[in-house]
């Protein structure tokens, strides 16, 4: 029997990795795991509590005793649908700060390997290469010039705003306030592991990007 294996797809916001990630799940009938909506709900819980996403301390508790569930393309955290509502500017924000927190990561990334030791998984989100699963069978890093992602993330319906021309400017400062803060954090920086395939995906079409992943898995089995 060919061994289940543990896919990482890690890159920046806008490179393309959550769509790539989902359709090389399906295709392999592998559970998908978006990390970076667990720090998105964590950081909306706090929001909802009141904690300051500053204090350390309070954050790792919601951290650790929520619980955050995936199914189905849908998000919940301690039982509330939260799929559309952790994807906000106001939410992209929060997850940044909560992001940085080292004992936040110690507590997701604990989650996220037990959801994976097994296999089976593709896991997309920007250490999963580097710190969550330093040993998966396949690390892809996905990236993409600057204003082709701000162009992606202000055409996502997830993101969409009214006006389309001012909402890609917006958001291109947006992300690289983003790129930023997850390359300076001082625990699990946004990085390409040194073993993982670089995609740029400025000019590729999902489908292109999908099938050069599809190409490394075949070799791996």
């Amino acid at each position: 029997m060919t061994k289940p294996l543990i896919i990482a797809i890690d890159g920046p916001s806008g490179a393309g990795k959550g769509t790539v990630a989902r359709e090389v799940a399906a295709r392999l009938s592998y559970r998908y795991v978006d990390t970076g909506a667990m720090y998105r709900a964590v950081a909306w819980r706090a929001q909802q509590l009141g904690v300051p996403l500053d204090d350390e301390a309070r954050v790792a508790g919601v951290a650790s005793t929520a619980q955050v569930a995936m199914d189905a393309g849908r998000i919940t955290i301690d039982g509330v649908d939260v799929t559309r509502a952790i994807r906000t500017p106001d939410v992209d924000r929060a997850a940044a700060l909560v992001a940085r927190l080292p004992r936040v990561r110690e507590v997701l990334v604990a989650h996220q390997r037990g959801m994976g030791k097994e296999g089976g998984v593709v896991m997309e989100g920007r250490d999963i290469g580097t710190v969550v699963f330093p040993r998966a069978d396949v690390k892809i890093y996905l990236d993409a010039a600057p204003e082709e992602r701000a162009r992606r993330r202000a055409s996502d319906a997830a993101h969409a705003v009214s006006d389309q021309g001012a909402a890609v400017a917006d958001v291109a400062v947006a992300l690289e306030a983003r790129d930023a803060s997850d390359r300076s954090r001082t625990v699990s920086p946004l990085a390409a592991a040194r073993d993982a395939l670089i995609i740029d995906t400025t000019q590729l079409s999902i489908g292109e990007v999908v099938e050069k992943v599809m190409t490394v898995i075949r070799e791996k089995h």
